[in-house]
């Protein structure tokens, strides 16, 4: 049966310049789903994935103290760097290659302030838990992006990579001009692929910086980088 969340080609395109824009003096980002004031019914999210929002934030400048409940964050660092405070004791600055993921739980506050001299650049990610409530938690950690695809979530936390409370995988993986790439995709279900930057033919599709494709596991066969700066996140979600 046809999942209910995807076009009847199986492929439910998202284009960059059709994502959600929201422009602040010191934040530009872009919501590839609802969020805040944006809202658009057809666009509330893909399977438990809520929120891709791809943040710029300038020098000196972030998002102070506010609060979360029920929701697993989990910030890609892209450029630059990000100093994390919350409710739970923790101070950290997150850095270029690093991905941080905090279960909300039960409630936390939090913030996230850019403190150096130059803007930063980050993904960040929301995911509905399975369950209500429970302990806020907090984790960070550096990935070394080497060949093909690196796991960055997993729920049994396979090859070094964190996990979070919902059975979700997501790999990075930033492929040379003309490299081609397998999807790694175990269990059935929905997939969804973010390009970071730079660009990949995807069957016959041409997908560019900020681009974003949910489908159903299986009906993509393989990826190709058509630019020599690819960079893009696969989720695997049930």
């Amino acid at each position: 049966m046809q999942h209910p969340s995807i076009a009847p080609q199986n492929l439910r395109l998202r284009p960059a310049a059709e994502r959600f824009h929201s422009r602040l003096p010191w934040l530009e980002s872009w919501h590839s789903f609802s969020f805040a004031s944006h809202y658009d019914p057809d666009w509330t999210g893909h399977g438990p994935l809520r929120v891709i929002n791809d943040d710029t934030i300038a020098p000196g400048q972030g998002f102070g103290m506010h609060p979360h409940h029920d929701m697993e964050i989990v910030t890609v660092m892209l450029d630059g760097e990000l100093t994390h405070e919350d409710s739970m004791g923790n101070r950290a600055v997150i850095q270029a290659g690093e991905v941080q993921r905090m279960s909300a739980g039960s409630g936390v506050v939090h913030s996230e302030m850019n403190h150096s001299t130059n803007p930063c650049r980050l993904l960040q990610i929301w995911v509905t838990p399975q369950r209500a409530g429970g302990e806020p938690a907090y984790e960070q950690k550096a990935f070394s992006l080497g060949p093909g695809w690196t796991p960055l979530l997993d729920p049994q936390r396979l090859d070094g990579a964190m996990a979070l409370h919902q059975q979700v995988r997501l790999w990075r993986a930033r492929p040379g001009m003309g490299e081609r790439l397998s999807l790694p995709m175990a269990f059935n279900g929905l997939g969804w692929l973010q390009l970071v930057d730079g660009a990949v033919a995807m069957d016959d599709q041409l997908l560019q910086r900020g681009d974003g494709v949910g489908f159903i596991t299986g009906e993509i066969r393989d990826l190709v980088a058509t630019a020599a700066d690819a960079d893009l996140l696969l989720f695997e979600l049930q």
